[in-house]
């Protein structure tokens, strides 16, 4: 069944033109992935303005891929008038990639750039196939951006890969912001990987480096790996932390962030988080262990897949959210992108997200 959806204060219904082979062809490819639990719900919510902030829902997934922060997104594009561009890590969700095929058969201008160590995807191969330029990294670091700009106004990100695992199965955020200013930071660090080819620590950093703009939400700023020290931005916001930090981490192995928590802790700040279990239990230098030692009230995730947000809260009133997970590669290899946003409302929002996983973290393993 169609279903209404309510955006830029119009009521319209979300169509997907996807051929029947294609729908078949994505449903085979994820065949295996599908488990049935509850039907899903929608999980937008809405922020002040032209903003939104969508959760994934994975302990809601049925098996249907719908209903995900994915559909807000074709419905963007679906509306861009003049350009997408996309910087994508992975890349499988077809009907987001039909999307970008309808705008470019309008005429917009769409580029995509990604980690070629996923250009076999699918999707990316009918985007290829279709015409639309591709440009892969071509080296050993991660291209590890999420974030789509569109019509030079309209900033898409957060933690979410554009695949159906990341908006259905794994713990994710996806955020909308609309911004000129916003969206021309995010465009430029776009063509230094598309244009100029520049990847990691070629760079070039931008000036002013890491410079807040007015969105209508309050200060937001944008940072990039590594160019603009993404970690001495964030540890320096966790020093000023009076009453609350919480924190989301899919990996994390930065030591220098890990003593930032701990120290705040030690000052009687309540820090608390959860972390992805695989990745806490398996990567060299994670610090799941010395948080724990360090008085941080950390717990493993609950999630059978992925706790895949990279987000940290400071006092109810700061969101730090991105492609950036907190690591020593995020920092000094990827190519990776930071959004800091001061804005109560918006750290409520997120702190509802904190609190669900953060309980079920606590259920799974009580005794912590």
């Amino acid at each position: 069944m169609l279903r209404p959806f309510r955006f830029r204060k119009f009521r319209v219904r979300f169509v997907l033109f996807i051929p029947a082979l294609a729908v078949l062809g994505w449903v085979f490819l994820h065949r295996e992935e599908i488990s049935v639990k509850v039907l899903p719900t929608p999980s937008a919510v809405q922020g002040p303005g032209e903003t939104g902030v969508w959760f994934s829902r994975p302990q809601e997934f049925d098996g249907r891929y719908l209903g995900g922060p994915d559909e807000a997104l074709d419905l963007a594009i679906d509306q861009a008038r003049c350009c997408v561009d996309a910087a994508v890590y992975d890349f499988d969700l077809l009907p987001v990639a039909q999307a970008l095929l309808r705008a470019s058969s309008r005429g917009v201008m769409v580029r995509i750039v990604t980690d070629s160590d996923n250009e076999h995807r699918e999707a990316i191969g009918l985007l290829r196939g279709e015409g639309i330029p591709i440009v892969g990294d071509n080296r050993d670091g991660l291209m590890h951006d999420k974030f789509v700009v569109i019509d030079r106004e309209d900033v898409w990100a957060g933690s979410m890969n554009l695949t159906a695992n990341d908006a259905y199965r794994n713990d994710n955020n996806f955020l909308h912001l609309r911004s000129p200013g916003l969206a021309k930071i995010f465009t430029a660090e776009f063509g230094e990987m598309f244009i100029g080819k520049f990847f990691g620590t070629d760079s070039p950093r931008n000036e002013p480096s890491a410079a807040s703009v007015d969105t209508g939400l309050g200060p937001v700023q944008a940072l990039f790996a590594p160019e603009d020290q993404v970690a001495r931005h964030v540890i320096e916001l966790i020093h000023g932390a009076k009453k609350s930090i919480h924190f989301l981490a899919f990996s994390f192995t930065s030591s220098q962030i890990a003593d930032a928590l701990i120290e705040r802790a030690a000052a009687g700040v309540t820090v608390s988080g959860v972390m992805e279990t695989s990745q806490a239990k398996s990567n060299s230098g994670a610090q799941w262990n010395a948080l724990r030692k360090g008085g941080v009230a950390a717990y493993l995730d609950a999630n059978p897949r992925n706790m895949h947000h990279k987000v940290i809260l400071i006092d109810g009133e700061i969101v730090i959210t991105g492609s950036y997970n907190f690591t020593e590669s995020a920092e000094n290899k990827n190519d990776e992108d930071l959004l800091i946003i001061w804005n109560a409302g918006w750290a409520g929002i997120f702190e509802k997200e904190f609190s669900r996983i953060y309980d079920l973290a606590v259920q799974k393993s009580p005794g912590l």
